[in-house]
């Protein structure tokens, strides 16, 4: 039976750690209570989150709703073959720890992914990525519950529409579902991805022998150790903002005026830029604006120095928005939710 908690404070369960409080909180931990909750309750008609490690959200105000902590966990092998294994793992399940699970089996596939905050269900709904990786990669299908029905569907890779930093579940879908379990396809027999530059970077002149699953996922942990910072120590939510893209025509009249901006070649002649590198050339890099400032080591990272509301926070995220755009003509989009 799910305990429902009322006017709750939100602070502990988000990276931020500003305060806010939600009109209703029900931790999930099992599916038939999830059910139950739904057919009772019924907060698919009222306004309703769903939260797992709180990593990519910014609450700026109360929550006057529904919050819905995943805590749903399990994890399970479901095939496996001298070249493959399939692992479903429960929505709530830590995400970092399940990598590392895999990385200790030598399953190649999410290494690049390793040290990101959240939960295994919520890698699908914004399609993490990091250093040349996305779990769309290595994601098969998904189960999840629709939050006024109660009706469990498996949605395959293809139905979930995935994009960089979105998916059904941010777009179309928002809000009607209530993911349950994942599962991924990892290789026994893997090449790493190093095609990230501070990946190759690392490993250069070290031999192929050196550069294993474990390896890469030991220097991704370091990467991000001597760029990002313990939310634990200092509230943040790792990147606050998506790198943008854009297209190679307006990327070549940008290199004019900046011949130094890095970029990075993807999919239909696409060019994704920095954003870390466009806030620092604004700028904006170690700045603060009361209790909010710029992370001193990644301008990407917006961090809690104590004391910051969300709304701190928040204009702080417009101020550097503006100074991009009039600098670069480019409007940075939040990768966390704002709330």
């Amino acid at each position: 039976m799910i305990n429902i908690l009322e006017n709750i404070s939100l602070k502990n369960f988000t990276t931020f750690g500003v305060e806010a409080k939600a009109r209703y909180f029900a931790a999930v931990s099992e599916y038939e209570d999830l059910k139950s909750l739904i057919l009772n309750e019924q907060p698919a008609n009222q306004k309703h989150l769903i939260i797992g490690g709180g990593s990519n959200l910014l609450f700026t105000r109360d929550f006057d709703g529904w919050i819905l902590h995943n805590k749903i966990k399990g994890l399970e092998i479901t095939e496996e073959t001298d070249e493959y294994v399939l692992v479903n793992a429960g929505s709530g399940e830590n995400w970092s720890d399940f990598v590392d699970y895999t990385v200790a089996q030598d399953w190649g596939g999410l290494e690049n992914l390793s040290l990101i905050p959240g939960t295994v269900g919520a890698a699908p709904v914004q399609n993490i990525g990091a250093y040349g990786a996305e779990q769309k990669d290595t994601f098969l299908k998904l189960e999840a519950m629709n939050l006024k029905t109660g009706e469990i569907r498996t949605f395959e890779k293809e139905a979930c529409a995935f994009a960089y930093r979105s998916s059904i579940f941010k777009t179309h879908e928002k809000g009607k579902w209530f993911i349950m379990k994942v599962q991924f396809r990892l290789q026994k027999q893997t090449q790493p991805k190093l095609d990230y530059k501070p990946l190759k970077n690392y490993f250069s002149g070290k031999p192929a022998s050196a550069i294993t699953i474990k390896a890469v996922s030991k220097a991704v942990k370091t990467i991000r150790r001597s760029k990002l910072p313990d939310p634990k120590v200092l509230g943040n939510s790792g990147s606050f903002f998506k790198n943008p893209v854009i297209s190679k025509h307006d990327f070549l009249s940008l290199q004019q005026k900046f011949p130094d901006i890095p970029f990075y070649e993807i999919a239909d002649g696409k060019i994704k830029l920095a954003a870390g590198w466009l806030i620092e050339q604004s700028g904006w890099k170690g700045k603060s604006l009361g209790q909010a400032a710029v992370h001193d080591k990644q301008a990407l990272v917006l961090i809690n120095l104590g004391k910051a509301t969300g709304l701190e926070i928040l204009k702080l995220s417009e101020a550097i928005r503006e100074d991009v755009f009039n600098q670069f003509d480019i409007r940075l989009e939040p990768e966390v939710l704002i709330l």
